[in-house]
């Protein structure tokens, strides 16, 4: 078997050559701001055609488009949960995420993977709490994925890749 690789990047999750890179989409899947309007943006006006035949995407779950102008082959939409203090199931749904994503990796027959640190940014949820949750989860996906060989955590900031960091350091331990 293939070693897979796991890694952390500081940039724009834009201009990744991948097979797909991950939206942090809201349930409309219509575009909105931050990594959302960003991939719409790059995508052009087609992504947002496609989306709109999708009827949204409940929270939790992924939706998969294609990548339009972007260099990845696809998007995969997902919605992540609004942080309301740690106690409503923030946690749980997050993770149902990256599942989701993987299920829609799967069908895709998908090798390479891109994602934004998912739900920390308008949503509100404390990325030092999400990071270990996306990297536990992307680590058992993995091994129950074959056809993914790659996952990129792609941070908007050095204050995010700091913390994603540390979570992969924390693989090692």
């Amino acid at each position: 078997m293939k070693e897979k690789l796991i890694s952390a990047i500081n940039g724009d999750i834009t201009e990744l050559s991948v097979d797909a890179i991950v939206n942090a989409a809201n349930n409309s899947l219509l575009g909105g701001g931050g990594v959302d309007g960003a991939i719409h943006g790059a995508a052009g006006p087609e992504l947002l055609e496609e989306c709109k035949s999708l009827n949204g995407c409940a929270t939790g779950k992924a939706k998969t488009t294609k990548g339009y102008a972007l260099s990845a082959g696809y998007v995969i939409h997902t919605v992540g949960p609004v942080w309301r203090g740690g106690g409503n199931g923030e946690e749980e749904t997050l993770a149902e995420c990256y599942k989701s994503v993987f299920e829609e990796a799967r069908k895709h027959k998908i090798s390479s993977i891109a994602f934004p640190s998912i739900s920390t940014g308008i949503y509100g949820y404390p990325v030092e709490r999400a990071a270990p949750v996306a990297v536990r989860t992307v680590m058992e996906e993995l091994e129950r994925t074959p056809t993914v060989e790659k996952v990129i955590f792609v941070c908007f900031d050095k204050r995010t890749y700091d913390v994603y960091l540390e979570a992969l350091e924390g693989l090692d331990g």
